[in-house]
């Protein structure tokens, strides 16, 4: 008899790489994450992992088991949820991991509209990027994220988790308000190609959205000063230090003087937005009517 907890551990291994991370991940010790999945390979009767000096991957029969771990872990979400609302399920805390623009937009609001529609319901925030808040959830770090897009993010058809499209949003162009482009009442990103630029630094998924446009347009952006916080990258776009491209509603009541805000010409490029839970969560009696009150902040 498999034993599901083994089954959790092992998709964290397959997810995080190493042992070690995988440890971490579930508040394990690294000794503990091996002896239960050597008890997995007894159990299985089958050799799950390899390991090596760069970390540890699958066996052709870990892969074969992985596949059947995640409908097995996505069906125990919907015994728990059903449970749940059978026990009616009407009061807890359900923890949300956003990025800070996320939790302005849709966390708070929804935090709001739950105190009128369900005040049996807690929401903890934790504030986290969506390329950290996704595997928060994975990990049952967290109940749901609030992330975006990004390269090598789970895709939507994932069969760990259960996507919520909530909302997407261009980038607009920031310029010192001496640039040359200042007036245009578009900026053509090729136009930027000799500029310094002001981003987020690798990991933040908006880099990846700020990179890519660039790579469109026929260019690497030279980025020369590095914040995740756009108000920082605002600042220093006010003062002369380069150009950046922000999300629209990271520029709402933000000080922007010194800067001149202008969309993109031609294909914006786009972050686009999404509630995230595990499979087989989405009809908690705590989880649904929270991802409810996200999608209609997300409307408002």
């Amino acid at each position: 008899m498999i034993e599901a907890r083994r089954l959790h551990i092992l998709r964290a291994v397959a997810d995080h790489r190493t042992v070690t991370a995988a440890a971490a991940a579930l508040y394990l010790t690294p000794s503990a994450v091996s002896q239960q999945l050597t008890a997995l390979e007894q159990e299985t009767g089958h050799r799950l992992v390899e390991r090596s000096a760069k970390g540890v991957r699958l066996t052709p029969a870990g892969e074969i088991l992985l596949s059947h771990t995640n409908a097995v872990l996505a069906q125990l979400e919907r015994a728990e949820a059903e449970l749940a609302a059978y026990g009616s399920g009407a009061a807890g805390t359900v923890t949300v991991a956003a990025f800070a623009t996320g939790i302005a937009q849709v966390v708070a609001p929804a935090v709001a509209r739950l105190a009128d529609t369900a005040p049996g319901i807690r929401i903890r925030v934790q504030d986290a990027e969506g390329d950290a808040s996704l595997p928060m959830v994975l990990d049952r770090q967290v109940d749901a994220a609030v992330a975006v897009e990004y390269r090598g993010a789970p895709s939507a058809d994932d069969p760990r988790l259960t996507h919520v499209p909530l909302y997407a949003e261009p980038f607009d162009a920031v310029v010192p308000v001496g640039h040359r482009l200042a007036d245009a009442p578009e900026v053509p990103l090729a136009e930027l190609a000799k500029d310094p630029w002001i981003g987020p630094y690798p990991g933040n998924p908006c880099h990846d959205v700020v990179v890519l446009a660039c790579e469109s347009a026929g260019f690497q952006p030279r980025l020369e000063h590095s914040s995740d916080d756009f108000r920082a990258v605002v600042a220093l776009a006010s003062a002369g230090a380069g150009v950046a491209l922000v999300p629209r509603s990271a520029l709402n009541g933000m000080d922007l003087t010194g800067v001149v805000v202008r969309p993109v010409d031609g294909v914006a490029p786009t972050r686009r937005v999404f509630a995230a839970v595990r499979r087989g969560a989405e009809g908690h009696p705590l989880i649904r009517p929270v991802l409810d009150a996200l999608r209609e902040a997300a409307r408002a």
